[in-house]
């Protein structure tokens, strides 16, 4: 069974004598943190708050030896009580003793509180571990050597688990693939499946904006173990805000041309940098790492864990439904939790401040540190009490509470197709665009000049830093068709992926375009829900690119991927539709060159059809909503 135990206080898996007061505040609902029965309710409490009936020690360094005979290094989590103790192993290449330096008390002290032994490793080639880092590369067989290493140290059972977020999570799916034998269960937040499309690359474009400073940050710790101070130097001058770790970096910097440059601005501190832009397509060198390749290997139990603002909003979805299809002897031992969070810690926090504009309220404040517990109880204590098994749990936006599913997508959903309508002008909000179920007539197309010397703008989005932003600004642009739907007179539920069918032309020979949805308020502010790209030459194949003849209509599809929201009455779906999103993603240059090659920007007009033969449309994921009581 799944052992999936939400604690946030939603009544699904409470006593119908427990309700939660609707107008409680943040600030009130911290104070709550009771037991009924079996269920325990913390709302926002703090890390420490939470610990356990064990004080913990913690051993430094601990080496141990790779299959190639590289020596990585752990620091080691343990009740002080003497006992056996199942092991839980987390390995980053961010630092293992980052989370203690940013409090007394972590996670790995969390674990350790409630009776596990933890192992918090440095990956190859970062801080305390040997060896040369190359992303992803190692993870695989390094994981499995540590957690084979960590199920045989002192005091531990020999039943081992893994957790961690963002890189640590991919690394728990990669080591998983190898099939360690005495591991038991893993806990991934926030994880790619690493497939070239949606990636470092997304629909064929490059992340630039994270891509960048991401390595620029990671080349830091290299070039600090090597002592390169001047260096260091260099780099730090290209960030917006040098005291902030993995900073955006400035204006400037991210227009810089040609992107192969990069590879020498960061030289020995990031030399994999070359390969990422030397392979602009889809291929071998994509697939030594690519999970969606590899799910059938997986064996064991996982609680996969992702959020709708999420830069890994794609894949988390897919690793569920995925694994459950193909796992060899696990397949009924998954479960999915999509909360509204960005790509954060959301441990114990409300997402305000770690989603842009909008706080969800109490109820997305959970303590995802205690549900990953009480599954690591079941499958490495062999917990034995009856838990509730929902196998998906999701954050419905709008509604702004957790509801429990069996499936995704949910069976009853009904794709239905809005298209995109206008009499030739849907230039900015004030255009005559409108999105509606009726089929298009013969309609005149809408046209845009993209200026690639002048982008649109990142606001908000499914990316490190990302969350929630007003869109108004950049759809008051002539560079951005709008198309708004009639005021809802009823509540509409999405759940479910979102794809956008574009009939779309171009003057150059290469052409991005990008789609946002959003949710219009009564009071004008446009909320963004979903965003997507498609680059023109890989509209066929990601393997294959292929350039666009200037002038000749293109059917592209715009995958934007998953969202749970509800649009109340007096709402609007609002569509947009642009060909930059600078600087998330690199510019389209327009001349259909490789990746990195361009040094100069070319001007194109974008043409956008939805007539009969050309019907433009976003298909959206509608669930029925439930009948309301009085």
């Amino acid at each position: 069974m799944y052992g999936l135990w939400l604690c946030h206080g939603c009544q699904v898996h409470l006593p119908d004598a427990y309700v939660t007061a609707p107008s409680a505040s943040v600030d009130a609902a911290a104070e709550v943190n009771r037991t009924i029965g079996r269920y325990i309710v913390v709302y926002g409490s703090s890390l420490e708050q939470q610990r356990g009936p064990f004080g913990v020690e913690r051993e430094d360094d601990l080496a141990m030896t790779t299959r190639d005979g590289v020596v990585l290094r752990a620091d080691v989590y343990r009740p002080e009580k003497p006992g056996r103790y199942p092991v839980l192993v987390r390995r980053t290449p961010y630092g293992k003793r980052v989370n203690d330096l940013a409090a007394d008390f972590s996670e790995a002290h969390y674990f350790a509180s409630h009776g596990y032994v933890v192992v918090v490793q440095d990956t190859r080639g970062r801080f305390a571990s040997e060896g040369a880092w190359y992303p992803f590369i190692y993870e695989a067989q390094d994981g499995y050597d540590t957690i084979e290493w960590a199920a045989a140290l002192p005091g531990t059972t020999g039943a081992a688990g893994t957790f961690g977020q963002s890189y640590g999570a991919i690394s728990q799916y990669l080591a998983a693939t190898q099939r360690p034998p005495h591991l038991r269960t893993c806990i991934p937040v926030s994880a790619y499946q690493l497939a070239f499309e949606n990636y470092w690359y997304n629909g064929g474009a490059l992340e630039l904006g994270w891509m960048l400073s991401y390595f620029v940050n990671m080349a830091e710790a290299v070039l600090a173990a090597g002592g390169d101070d001047e260096a260091i130097d260099e780099l730090t001058k290209l960030k917006v805000d040098p005291a902030v770790r993995f900073s955006a970096l400035t204006e400037d910097t991210l227009r810089h041309l040609p992107l192969s440059d990069w590879a020498d601005r960061l030289g020995r501190g990031a030399p994999f940098l070359n390969d990422i832009l030397a392979h602009p397509a889809d291929g071998p060198y994509w697939w030594a790492t690519d999970l969606s390749r590899q799910l059938f290997n997986i064996d064991v139990p996982m609680l996969h864990v992702g959020s709708w603002y999420d830069i890994a909003n794609r894949d988390t979805p897919k690793f569920f439904t995925g694994l459950r299809e193909s796992a060899l002897d696990a397949r009924n031992g998954h479960a999915l939790i999509m909360g509204p969070w960005a790509h954060q810690l959301p441990f114990n926090q409300p997402t305000s401040g770690g989603t842009g504009d909008i706080d969800f309220g109490p109820e997305a404040a959970i303590s995802l540190v205690d549900i990953e517990r009480r599954w690591f109880d079941r499958y490495l204590k062999d917990d034995t009490t009856e838990l509730p098994s929902p196998p998906v749990r999701i954050f419905v936006m709008g509604e702004n509470r957790w509801r429990d599913e069996q499936e995704w997508p949910l069976a009853r959903t009904a794709y239905t197709p809005y298209y995109l309508h206008s009499d030739g002008s849907a230039n900015t909000l004030n255009g005559d665009g409108i999105v509606s179920t009726d089929l298009p007539a013969d309609e005149p197309a809408d046209r845009y000049r993209y200026d690639p010397d002048d982008p649109v703008p990142t606001a908000g989005g499914r990316f490190v830093g990302g969350g929630v932003a007003d869109q108004r600004k950049n759809q008051s642009r002539a560079d951005v068709l709008v198309y708004t739907g009639a005021e809802l007179t009823e509540e509409l539920e999405i759940t479910g992926p979102i794809t956008v069918c574009l009939h779309a032309m171009t003057t150059a020979q290469d052409a991005d375009f990008v789609a946002v949805l959003s949710d219009v308020r009564p009071d004008g502010y446009a909320q963004n829900l979903a965003e997507g790209i498609a680059r023109g030459q890989f509209r066929e194949s990601f393997i294959n690119p292929t350039p666009l003849e200037p002038g000749t209509p293109y059917e592209f599809t715009i995958q934007l991927w998953n969202i749970s929201h509800v649009f109340h009455a007096g709402h609007r779906i609002r569509l947009h539709i642009t060909s930059s999103d600078f600087p998330r993603w690199d510019r389209n240059a327009g001349t259909g060159a490789p990746i990195g090659t361009d040094t100069t920007l070319r001007i194109a007009e974008q043409t956008v059809l939805h007539d009969s033969r050309h019907p433009s449309r976003i298909v959206l994921p509608v669930v029925p909503r439930p009948n309301k009581k009085d």
